[in-house]
């Protein structure tokens, strides 16, 4: 509904805090705020808000709007739609970095839709904090932002400014970003530093280091992560000794997937996997927000061919699902689809995850290792061969491999870097993890973890309830 028909929530003098939640674009960020709202509405009891920024950049997120609400009546949908933006101003740019462009532009508009719905609190996308925070302030709403990546990733999101300070000032802003060595963390080698933050002009460096630095304005950080999973990150942040003076932090994941509403039937994906062994097939997917190389998709072909599993593969080809018009046969090669057929089951149409990694048949999950899919993949006990691609995968990779979930293999290329991983390799690889007792061991125990953190009276579920008291608490 718009603003103006959102009805108040009443003077927050009860028991009920309303929290608005206000995320950004693409499914990473869309998916842990839908759980989140749910995680409030119905394990905490809290009144919640939903923001839907309108028009999606992908048909995914629109789904996902529609099978949330329908899932969970009682989080309220606040359309929340976006100033004009001319996007020729940044040509070639990734679309969703133009999507949070366009969000952080609107942020003045949020003012009104704050006003109507009488919010306890706001909570924020990471990638528009550094504008939505002073909106929220002006207005006197305390406001948090949920960060939708790794401890990890935060702390290099709080830290990346002073890096680039330190930089500046011993050469002149000669030197480029290099090692970033996070002061109570760990090392974060250049190589794993997400791309585009190489480059000072680009338009998603600009965004982040202006967001890490708005970071200590904010009334807390909710992470989508678990205190046994990532203790260094978490412990360094809370301690201040990544930035001093750093707000409340708030581990409260892995936050749980929203039980939509179950199909009649089960998909077809799903009936295939319901007829294989136990833990006999490998798992493929790169998340829905890059595409990978048409050369380097036909080697990953090769290699889950040659490696003589059962697997299943969610192909994709386009950064945007809409502009996805490949033919499978065409991208993977003559004759594989023919040559894979009865142990394999390859698509490029959109699968339940969770349903995927929960279910007995999955013993691997080859994976770019976006967060929600490690987190995932923590919250069942999956092993994970992690094989980052862009952006923050590869520091999320790194928390797989310490955290005991699974293993990287550092050589492998990722997006921007020459060469491509062969077939022979990805094979070996995957024959050296699938049906290793001792990495199973290990994940199955991440997943113990994981399971008693969220639980009731576990480390995640008492931060949000932390959270929801301070919510309770913010002074109406």
């Amino acid at each position: 509904m718009a603003p103006s028909a959102m009805p108040a929530s009443g003077d927050h003098t009860g028991a009920t805090p309303h929290v608005v939640l206000l995320p950004s674009a693409g499914m990473g960020h869309l998916v842990p705020f839908a759980r989140l709202a749910v995680a409030l509405s119905e394990g905490h009891g809290c009144d919640v808000s939903f923001a839907a920024v309108l028009p999606t950049v992908s048909s995914a997120e629109s789904r996902h709007l529609r099978a949330l609400f329908a899932a969970a009546p009682a989080v309220r949908r606040l359309d929340f739609r976006l100033a004009p933006f001319d996007e020729s101003q940044f040509p070639g740019a990734d679309p969703f970095f133009l999507r949070f462009e366009a969000l952080r532009r609107s942020a003045p508009l949020l003012g009104p839709l704050l006003d109507a719905a009488q919010a306890s609190a706001l909570v924020t996308d990471i990638v528009l904090a550094s504008v939505v925070l002073p909106v929220a302030k002006a207005r006197g709403v305390p406001c948090y932002v949920l960060f939708t990546s790794s401890a990890a990733m935060l702390s290099l999101c709080a830290y990346f400014p002073a890096h680039l300070d330190a930089n500046a000032a011993a050469g002149g802003g000669r030197l480029g970003v290099g090692d970033v060595d996070i002061p109570g963390v760990y090392r974060i080698p250049k190589s794993s530093v997400p791309q585009a933050l190489h480059d000072p002009k680009h338009l998603f460096t600009q965004q982040f280091v202006a967001n890490g630095r708005g970071l200590v304005a904010a009334d807390g950080i909710l992470v989508n992560t678990f205190d046994a999973f990532e203790p260094d990150a978490i412990t360094a942040l809370r301690q201040g000794s990544v930035v001093s003076d750093f707000p409340p932090v708030f581990a409260v994941g892995p936050l749980q997937p929203v039980r939509f509403q179950v199909a009649e039937k089960p998909a077809h994906y799903m009936r295939w996997l319901s007829a294989q062994p136990a833990r006999s097939v490998v798992y493929v997917s790169f998340g829905s927000r890059k595409a990978i190389s048409t050369d380097q998709l036909r080697e990953l072909a090769a290699g889950l061919e040659a490696s003589g599993q059962r697997f299943l593969w969610v192909v994709k080809s386009t950064v945007v699902d809409r502009d996805d018009a490949a033919d499978l046969a065409d991208l993977l090669g003559d004759g594989f689809l023919e040559r894979v057929q009865g142990r394999a089951f390859v698509t490029k149409g959109w699968v339940e995850q969770e349903e995927i990694l929960q279910h007995g048949s999955v013993g691997l999950f080859i994976s770019h290792c976006g967060w929600n899919s490690v987190t995932e993949a923590a919250a069942f006990g999956v092993p994970v061969l992690a094989w980052p691609r862009f952006g923050d995968q590869r520091v999320n990779a790194a928390v797989v491999a310490r955290g005991g979930l699974g293993a990287w293999e550092e050589r492998w290329t990722w997006d921007g870097e020459k060469g491509l991983v062969t077939g022979e390799e990805v094979a070996e690889k995957i024959n050296a993890v699938v049906g290793n007792d001792v990495v199973a061991r290990k994940a199955a125990r991440v997943g113990d973890a994981a399971a008693a953190a969220a639980g009731k009276g576990g480390t995640s579920y008492q931060s949000l309830a932390d959270f929801v008291g301070r919510c309770r608490d913010a002074g109406w």
